[in-house]
């Protein structure tokens, strides 16, 4: 306990990032590679097995990686109170309008998840997707915290939140077309209704960011105050929104989508480079385990 009280802030959640990054890097690998490609493994009962054990658990493993990711580096940069609530309530909130949505059409439109992104609660949602909704929610927001302050907005409460949910709203531009694509040779949900964006309808977009919205929303007025932009620790939140952002540019370039690529890099990457360009280094803290932040 003495030596994890010790612990420099900034280790654990890199080292969960480059974890997290290892899996999607391996996840690509086993997409675009290995299953269009079974010559290359199939002789080797080693690699097949890789490959069941991938087949079954990794679609679960770098969403479970990139939520410890970012529940480690928002203890960093929000202390454990704000980060418990954040995490309770988009996970709360999230898992609901996925079990609506599977459930009832609205408000994502009619669509029903695979098995491959792990158990589903009640039949209907992988328990992962809450977790993703958390992770990728909480880096859009403090990117969404950090652009504010640094285009000295009168009301950074609301333009951090509005910030936010464009962000979240932009990485499903690219990632709902490419992982429901009919030439994904893995697709890890399966829409009933096609639309206008790329098979995708437009209400999908609508209810994903009033979802974002409303957990954003709630978790900062539980939170009673803002995050500090200029305190905040963000090389990690950023790089779990860019490399996130890369595996669905990746996914996309292999079924052959390139319109969601370049708006996902002009509306998201972009953006978010800009917001946290030459921000003044924080000096190093210890983690002491007990404290709020």
């Amino acid at each position: 306990m003495t030596r994890l009280r010790r612990l420099d802030r900034s280790r654990l959640p890199t080292g969960l990032f480059f974890a997290h990054l290892g899996a999607l890097i391996f996840g690509l690998v086993g997409i675009l590679i290995m299953l269009p490609n079974p010559d290359l493994w199939a002789s080797d009962p080693n690699a097949v097995e890789v490959f069941n054990w991938s087949m079954e658990h990794a679609g679960a493993t770098h969403i479970l990686l990139g939520a410890a990711t970012i529940l480690a580096a928002g203890v960093v940069a929000l202390g454990w109170r704000k980060t418990a609530i954040f995490f309770v309530v988009s996970a709360g909130l999230s898992l609901s309008s996925e079990l609506i949505g599977t459930g009832t059409g609205w408000p994502f439109g009619n669509y029903a998840y695979t098995d491959f992104l792990g158990t589903k609660v009640l039949d209907y949602v992988p328990y992962t997707i809450p977790l993703s909704w958390f992770y990728m929610g909480l880096a859009s927001y403090l990117l969404g915290s950090v652009m504010a302050a640094r285009l000295h907005v009168r009301r950074p409460t609301l333009w951090s939140i509005a910030l936010g949910v464009w962000f979240l709203t932009v990485w499903d531009l690219v990632l709902d077309p490419a992982m429901a694509h009919d030439s994904l040779r893995v697709r890890f949900w399966v829409w009933d209704e096609s639309g206008p964006y790329f098979g995708m309808p437009v209400k999908n977009f609508i209810g994903w960011s009033i979802t974002g919205l409303l957990f954003m929303a709630v978790s900062r007025a539980l939170w009673r105050s803002d995050p500090d932009p200029r305190s905040l620790s963000m090389r990690v939140p950023l790089a779990v929104y860019a490399v996130n952002l890369a595996f669905a540019i990746v996914l996309s370039a292999g079924v052959g989508l390139w319109m969601p690529i370049c708006l996902s890099a002009i509306l998201g990457l972009l953006p978010a480079a800009i917001a946290v360009r030459d921000r003044p280094r924080e000096p190093v803290r210890r983690l002491r385990w007990a404290e709020d932040g």
